[in-house]
């Protein structure tokens, strides 16, 4: 007769039987599995199974029993109810046929893309459905100037405005050094180191000052924003104003949209004015320009409709942002994958509109304010 670790399995070839003893689970024999596999692989062929003193069986013992066994019920097993069903529910389910995932078809393909198009459908039936119900409360606020939640839009220009000047200014800072350096290497070549000044404020003013602020806006307040309704959404705080008859567009998504709506133009032209002092400071390291000429020739290179078109552009931005990040926000459910999921795609979507309104901003004015 040969012992097992710990009194775990008891063989004897000659008799041929096999007394099992202690916890057979996944806990009691995380430490010494590899033995209890060696053993079990020992008294394959034991006709006679003792399992009445395991003290607990549960899936992981039971699946390792069973394999010993070969798939099937030795000639005679010695086990309580509550074992042999635990032994059956493994059987059953090792018996079950494997089925494969099937292959990607076209048809996979157009159904996922049909789901898309859907899912697309619903997003801007919210959408417009939200903006909808904002033109319902200007009015109602047009009818009762007492109700403006002006509380609530200061507190939203000064966490959109106010506290975002430092970073844009920073990265508008930097983007006007790099643009300008890189400009002065190719004019200096050409003897055309004045034309830094167009290339500076057109592609600022115009271009890279609003959309530059427009995905910073996204990043920082877009997502804080969709963070903020989501959470309240999770808390069901969104609930608690509606039963307390207090209306969620009113005092949630309106003050948000205002505020960004306003802050957008003062922050293009704020990260615009640093940016261009960047670019400036470059053009002097480079190319010795200096700073009154730079700001001589920036109005006859660049026209004041260009200033008009990048402050209408931070203008429709921020309001996009703004919508697009209460649309993510209100569609957030009570967890926090959904949290997460939903102000993914409201940066994701804010950045994507932005750019795509930009390129229509780019067709409708290329014929206004572009030096003849």
């Amino acid at each position: 007769m040969a012992a097992g670790i710990d009194r775990g399995i008891v063989i004897d070839r000659a008799a041929g039987t096999v007394c099992l003893a202690g916890e057979w689970t996944l806990m009691g024999l995380s430490a010494r599995v590899a033995a209890r596999r060696r053993e079990l692989a020992t008294a394959q062929g034991c006709a006679h199974w003792s399992l009445s003193a395991v003290d607990r069986l549960d899936s992981f013992g039971a699946l390792l029993l069973w394999r010993a066994w070969g798939g099937q019920w030795p000639a005679q097993v010695e086990l309580s109810e509550a074992h042999r069903a635990t032994i059956e529910r493994v059987a059953r389910a090792a018996a079950r046929p494997l089925v494969l995932a099937p292959s990607f078809t076209v048809a996979d393909a157009v159904a996922m893309l049909g789901a898309a198009i859907l899912g697309l459908g619903v997003h801007l039936r919210d959408f417009v459905a939200l903006l909808g119900q904002l033109l319902l409360d200007l009015l109602h606020l047009a009818r009762h100037p007492r109700e403006w939640p002006m509380l609530e839009i200061s507190a939203n220009l000064h966490k959109v405005a106010v506290k975002a000047m430092a970073v844009t200014a920073l990265v508008g800072f930097l983007i006007g050094v790099v643009l300008s350096y890189l400009s002065a290497l190719q004019l200096k070549m050409f003897g055309a180191d004045t034309f830094i000044v167009n290339i500076l404020g057109l592609g600022i003013i115009r271009e890279l000052g609003p959309v530059l602020v427009s995905v910073l806006v996204a990043g920082r307040s877009g997502s804080a924003m969709t963070a903020q309704l989501g959470v309240m959404r999770v808390t069901e705080e969104i609930d608690a104003l509606a039963a307390m008859g207090i209306s969620r567009s009113l005092r949630l998504v309106l003050p948000k949209v205002i505020a960004l709506t306003l802050a957008m133009p003062l922050l293009v032209l704020w990260t615009s004015a640093v940016a261009l002092l960047g670019g400036w400071l470059s053009a002097w390291i480079e190319l010795d320009l200096s700073f009154r000429y730079f700001i001589d020739a920036l109005p006859d290179a660049v026209p004041v409709a260009n200033l008009f078109i990048g402050l209408s552009k931070g203008a429709v931005f921020g309001l996009l942002i703004a919508l697009i990040a209460c649309h993510f926000g209100l569609r957030v459910r009570p967890n926090t994958e959904s949290l997460s999921t939903n102000t993914t795609a409201s940066v994701v979507s804010a950045i994507t509109v932005v750019i795509l309104v930009d390129a229509i901003f780019a067709i409708a004015t290329r014929s206004i304010g572009i030096p003849g």
